[in-house]
């Protein structure tokens, strides 16, 4: 009888089932509310980080580009002019926001070009005509020493562009417009520094970037014998 009693003790009651359930089912709710919630942070994050890397990436190359810029010469081909406001470039049919000469051009074997090259960057299109904004784009002109047409090779940066603006400042104020061939204009040097201000139609935001140019020639005109 004894041996019965104990073994009858041992055992679990229906109320003690029932709370462990109920306890069991509140840590599962709890770890999966948790899980789920992570889970969404780590998509969110995600999204936000490649949302945001068009963008660096963009920036980061129109910052090298500017900082790279070649001085201007006059009557030299391969030194640089600098044009920003609305530029018509050689080889491009719509105006575009900038036309700069850099040293950014990358060094090949195979690729019979200098390290200057040609760039511009404008807005087009974009390739989905549902998508809100335009496409902004980089126009890259290696062959600065052909006679004929030159060859202009696209370069995609960033979608979903509403307006891109290039400022410059001289030291004292900024222009809009900057053009170092116009002899008429007292700006015929590069400017001390740009603003690159770019609005986004997707998502409704702005970007500024300010970038010094250290790189300043002396003059940009020859002196006559």
């Amino acid at each position: 009888m004894k041996l019965r009693h104990a073994t009858a003790r041992a055992a679990f009651t229906l109320l003690e089932m029932i709370l462990a359930i109920g306890v069991a089912s509140i840590v599962l709710a709890v770890v999966s509310t948790t899980l789920f919630a992570a889970l969404h942070l780590r998509d969110a994050t995600s999204d936000a980080v490649d949302a945001a890397t068009p963008v660096d990436q963009a920036l980061a190359i129109l910052r090298r580009d500017l900082q790279c810029a070649v001085t201007p010469k006059s009557g030299g081909v391969l030194s640089g002019d600098f044009k920003t406001g609305s530029v018509m470039s050689l080889g491009i049919n719509e105006p575009v926001a900038a036309e700069i000469f850099t040293a950014t051009g990358a060094l090949a074997e195979n690729e019979p070009w200098g390290d200057i090259q040609r760039v511009t960057y404008e807005l087009k299109d974009a390739a989905d005509p549902a998508a809100a904004g335009k496409d902004l784009y980089r126009s890259v002109t290696r062959n600065l020493l052909g006679s004929d047409a030159p060859d202009v090779a696209d370069q995609w940066l960033l979608g979903g562009v509403a307006s891109v603006q290039f400022s410059c400042y001289d030291g004292s104020q900024w222009f809009d417009s900057w053009d170092t061939t116009d002899t008429l204009s007292v700006n015929t040097n590069l400017p001390v520094a740009v603003r690159v201000h770019i609005e986004l139609a997707t998502p409704k935001a702005a970007i500024e970037i300010f970038v010094p140019i250290d790189s300043q020639s002396r003059t940009n005109r020859t002196s006559g014998s």
